[in-house]
C-alpha cells in the first residue's frame, strides 16, 4: 500500500443480496461480509465494497485513500483548506477518518497501523 494513493472504493446500496447477485453474475466479483450492512468486492480491477443505508443515494460513492499517519494527515486538512466531518474511527481491520475538500466532496482515508 501506498500513501496517499486510492486504495478502496466504498458504494452506498439499498439491498447487499441484490447488488451482490447482479455484480457477481454480471461482472464475477467476489464478496465477503462483514456483518449484516457491510459487503466488500474483489475481482473487480480495485479494491472496494457496498454499505447499506436507508437514505436517497445521492452520491454513492465513497473514494477512500490509504495513508500510514492518520492523525497527521487529519492535521493537515484544514491547514489546505479542507474540513474533518467524521474524525477517526475504528473498523475491523483498521481506522479511518472522512473528509470533505473546499468542493463539498467527501473522500475518506484509512489505515492498517
Amino acid at each position: 500500500m501506498t500513501n496517499n494513493h486510492i486504495n478502496y472504493i466504498e458504494f452506498k446500496a439499498h439491498d447487499l443480496e441484490k447488488t451482490k447477485a447482479f455484480y457477481s453474475q454480471l461482472f464475477g466479483w467476489k464478496f465477503t461480509d462483514y456483518g449484516p450492512t457491510y459487503t466488500s468486492f474483489t475481482k473487480s480491477g480495485v479494491y472496494g465494497g457496498f454499505e447499506t443505508t436507508e437514505e436517497p443515494i445521492v452520491n454513492g460513492v465513497l473514494i477512500v485513500l490509504y495513508h500510514d499517519a492518520l492523525e497527521q494527515l487529519q492535521a493537515k486538512i484544514d491547514k489546505a483548506g479542507g474540513e474533518v466531518c467524521k474524525e477517526i474511527f475504528s473498523f475491523p481491520g483498521g481506522r479511518r477518518f472522512h473528509f470533505k475538500d473546499p468542493s463539498g466532496n467527501e473522500l475518506a482515508v484509512w489505515s492498517d497501523k
